[in-house]
C-alpha cells in the first residue's frame, strides 16, 4: 500500500489486479498480432494494452458514479505496471518518470480518440502508428474490437471488476 493510500485510507490499486490481468491477457491474444497484423513489438504490445484498457475504462464510464473509483484504480494499476516494466528493463528514476508520463498521455489520447467511437483512422494511428496496414488486417482488427466491445457490454459490473470480460 502506498503512503498516499495509507494517509487517505484508500484501498490499494491491487484490488484491480483481476481486471488488469484480464486486460493484459486480452491484449496479448495472438489473434490481434497474427490475423490483425498489429506489430508484435514492445510498442505494439503497449498499443494493444492501451486499446483494451481504453475500452474497459469507457465501459466503466457507462456505470456513472459506481465506475469512477474502479476506473481510477485500474488506471493506477496501469501506471504501476508501466513503472515496474520500465524499471525491470533497466531505466532509472528520471527516465521512468518521463516514460510513465508519456504512457499516461498516450492512454489519455487514446481514450479521447475512442470515446466517440472507434474508426479505422483511430486504429491506424494508434496501433500501426500511422502506417496503413493491409485491408484484411484492419478488417480483422476492427472485428476483434467490435467483438470485445460486445463482450464488455454484456459483462455485468461485478463480472468486469472480477476480471471476467465474458
Amino acid at each position: 500500500m502506498s503512503f498516499i493510500d495509507k494517509i487517505l485510507g484508500r484501498a490499494p490499486a491491487a484490488d484491480m489486479l483481476p481486471l488488469y490481468t484480464a486486460v493484459v491477457a486480452e491484449a496479448r491474444r495472438p489473434d490481434w498480432y497474427r490475423g490483425g497484423g498489429v506489430p508484435d513489438t514492445l510498442d505494439g504490445r503497449f498499443d494493444m494494452i492501451s486499446l483494451v484498457l481504453s475500452l474497459v475504462l469507457l465501459r466503466l464510464e457507462g456505470e456513472d458514479m459506481r465506475g469512477r473509483l474502479p476506473s481510477a484504480r485500474l488506471t493506477e494499476k496501469f501506471v504501476s505496471d508501466m513503472d515496474g516494466q520500465l524499471r525491470e528493463t533497466g531505466f532509472g528514476d528520471l527516465v521512468v518518470g518521463k516514460q510513465v508520463g508519456f504512457a499516461m498521455g498516450a492512454l489519455g489520447g487514446r481514450l479521447g480518440a475512442y470515446r466517440d467511437g472507434i474508426d479505422d483512422g483511430a486504429l491506424v494511428r494508434n496501433l500501426w502508428r500511422g502506417e496503413t496496414p493491409p485491408a484484411e488486417a484492419l478488417a480483422v482488427t476492427r472485428a476483434l474490437v467490435e467483438a470485445l466491445q460486445a463482450r464488455l457490454g454484456a459483462a455485468s459490473f461485478e463480472d468486469l471488476i472480477a476480471g471476467r470480460m465474458v
